[in-house]
């Protein structure tokens, strides 16, 4: 069945643009998933919903330099590896089917894995990682990589066991998900005492932000073993506000870019990459669209990366 998806006019870094995902014929693929699990009405269309729309709209400045020699990947953007990128668009949402639009989220990664294509999602809120992980099933193992401020392991919310305080606790109960990192752990959240314990008991692997700080980016990779694909969700307060500000919690003492570079180069370098999502980018907050380049950056950096090493 097609998903009805809505195009970006133009793609992400000017890709082509592809919405019908059974005709997708590249390496990397974007979709937008705006729409996630709400806890109430008012989150049924967030600020974050609009974030994909805004997040190309707001990089096409890279749009004209993809070609040009990037610092950070050591060559342009793909190098000579031949590799390609293609922008699906965004999936439509239906605030009256709620439960349709989980399915369809997770229909549509699916179609793209089959089709071979790496799955680069904008979201959406911090419900949409476990849609987009789900669509691995068959596919496994795969390994999961969260960036976030949070722990993101509460159970329910009263009585929603899928929106976006639970997240990880949801992915970690995937039969099909191995070694769970999660890195750049700082401040409050839903998480209570019982949460750390039982993600810990589960085996997740926590890391602080301190740690990162204090050990440098080392603290992450150290953690990231090349025993299956690792899928990465990121969720935009687990940076630092003076690099993302645009996010509905922001809190200080977050990744700076280097950090955030710097371990996704090195999950990219050292592990096959299965994908990734960027959520709870809330762009009506961003200022001087900070946000939206710092996360064209690090994306920028995770698939030029990871293309290199999909064709050493």
């Amino acid at each position: 069945m097609k998903q009805p998806l809505r195009s970006p006019g133009t793609g992400f870094l000017r890709a082509p643009v592809c919405t019908d995902l059974e005709q997708v014929d590249a390496d990397f693929a974007v979709l937008g998933i705006p729409h996630g699990v709400p806890y109430h009405m008012q989150g049924v269309h967030s600020d974050a919903a609009n974030a994909p729309a805004e997040f190309r709209r707001r990089t096409q400045r890279f749009a004209r330099l993809v070609e040009h020699y990037d610092f950070d990947l050591g060559g342009t953007l793909f190098g000579d590896t031949g590799a390609t990128l293609v922008d699906c668009g965004d999936l439509d949402g239906d605030p009256r089917r709620l439960e349709e639009n989980k399915t369809r989220a997770t229909a549509s990664v699916a179609t793209l894995l089959k089709r071979g294509a790496v799955p680069l999602v904008l979201g959406g809120d911090d419900s949409d990682p476990p849609l987009v992980v789900r669509a691995f099933e068959g596919r496994g193992p795969v390994n999961v990589l969260q960036i976030d401020a949070h722990l993101d392991f509460h159970d329910e919310v009263n009585g929603i066991t899928d929106g976006y305080s639970s997240p990880m606790r949801r992915i970690r109960e995937m039969p099909w998900v191995g070694r769970i990192v999660q890195v750049g752990l700082r401040g409050t959240g839903s998480a209570r005492p019982i949460d750390v314990k039982e993600a810990q008991a589960a085996g997740n692997v926590l890391v602080t932000a301190d740690e990162v700080r204090e050990r440098g980016v080392d603290a992450a990779p150290g953690h990231l073993v090349d025993d299956a694909p690792w899928f990465v969700t990121l969720d935009v307060d687990g940076l630092d506000p003076a690099i993302a500000p645009g996010t509905s919690c922001p809190l200080p003492g977050g990744l700076d870019f280097r950090e955030a570079a710097g371990i996704l180069r090195g999950l990219g370098r050292r592990c096959d990459f299965a994908g990734i999502d960027i959520v709870e980018h809330f762009p009506s907050l961003d200022v001087r669209d900070t946000t939206s380049v710092t996360l064209g950056r690090l994306l920028m950096n995770l698939i030029g990366t990871a293309a290199r090493r999909r064709t050493a």
